[in-house]
């Protein structure tokens, strides 16, 4: 096993070569910077397309047209970056466009600041375009992490022809860890019978659109969506339990915050508190289960965001009144610290203010 010490964005960028990706569309905004300065080196090295748009607007539209002909596309961006792409992603997600989208959050609202921050979450789990649709979001906690869910992504896209989120920040995406990537295994990749590559008068021409002005047509095409999205949602939950079979207490944290919240689960234990974790690996589908399942034996479940709080209205939809939910957030760019939780949840567990 060869171990490469890398940093977060670029090991997204490597996994996504290595993922399959040929073509990549992007527009530079700090903290993700790294991705398209990587794939602009290297893409063209293995025969790819690597293209600086105008815009993200630009950037988004032009990976419609290139996942419409089959090719595996990506881009990455930011937090306002990715609030731009919107109307194009709404239509990606209703002309079923497979692709990946990177998004390595900063702090808001509005252009806000270049430091780390999860006050996407809304944007990545409710979609912020228009109509009824949905995108898969995975949120990495580690750079080795980023590696495989990248060529996951790539993977989900094409099973579902749906876009896919990896919700990563700048913490993540700015810090570097030991990678390898000799374990990648990639399954080969589906037919794409609907992809439009010209039909060569051997066939009738295909054509993909999302304008439909019947109504009673595109209330049949939402119901159809929405099939898909019931699949994927009983198909690609996916979570981290720590240490939570006689946790009081259990955190709940995400992406980089979630290793944070670990450290304190461990300092609680050296101090004699029954502390635990969930992480949660998918951000849409939510892991629901393992919180439905925490009402016989904890107290209370404690959120922990890099944000006001965003995630905590999944975990209290989840718990379902079951449990108490507490909340304890930093934003802006703040970063909570271990002994930051360890007093919040020292607290709770004594019987405070939650």
């Amino acid at each position: 096993m060869t171990m490469t010490l890398m940093k977060g964005n670029e090991a997204l960028a490597l996994a996504a070569i290595r993922g399959g990706c040929t073509h990549f569309f992007g527009y530079p905004i700090t903290p993700q910077n790294e991705i398209p300065e990587f794939l602009a080196r290297e893409l063209p090295k293995i025969g790819g397309v690597f293209i600086q748009a105008e815009s993200e607007i630009g950037a988004v539209n032009m990976l419609y047209g290139a996942a419409a002909v089959g090719c595996r596309v990506m881009t990455s961006s930011s937090s306002p970056g990715l609030a731009l792409m919107q109307e194009g992603i709404s239509l990606l997600a209703a002309a079923e466009m497979p692709c990946v989208i990177v998004n390595v959050m900063r702090g808001g609202p509005g252009i806000g600041g270049i430091q780390p921050s999860q006050a996407d979450y809304f944007q990545m789990t409710r979609g912020g375009g228009n109509g009824d649709y949905r995108v898969p979001a995975l949120a990495p906690a580690t750079v080795q992490e980023s590696v495989s869910m990248m060529v996951q992504a790539f993977e989900m896209a094409d099973c579902y022809r749906t876009p896919v989120f990896i919700v990563s920040d700048g913490m993540l995406g700015q810090m570097m860890e030991p990678v390898e990537f000799d374990n990648i295994e990639l399954k080969e990749p589906p037919e794409k019978e609907w992809k439009l590559t010209g039909h060569g008068n051997v066939r009738k021409p295909k054509t993909i659109k999302t304008l439909m002005l019947d109504p009673a047509r595109l209330e049949a095409r939402n119901f159809e969506l929405q099939e898909k999205f019931q699949k994927i949602a009983a198909a690609e939950c996916s979570w981290e339990e720590y240490l939570i079979d006689d946790a009081v207490l259990v955190f709940t944290a995400y992406g980089s915050t979630a290793r944070i919240a670990r450290n304190a689960v461990d300092q609680l234990r050296e101090e004699g508190f029954a502390a635990g974790l969930i992480r949660p690996r998918t951000l849409w589908p939510f892991p629901d289960k393992p919180f439905q399942q925490l009402a016989s034996r904890c107290q209370t479940v404690l959120c922990v965001e890099m944000s006001c709080g965003q995630m905590v209205d999944d975990v209290r939809l989840a718990v379902n009144g079951k449990l108490p939910v507490a909340f304890y957030g930093r934003c802006g760019g703040m970063i909570p610290s271990p002994e930051e939780l360890v007093a919040k949840a020292k607290n709770i567990m004594k019987g405070g203010r939650q």
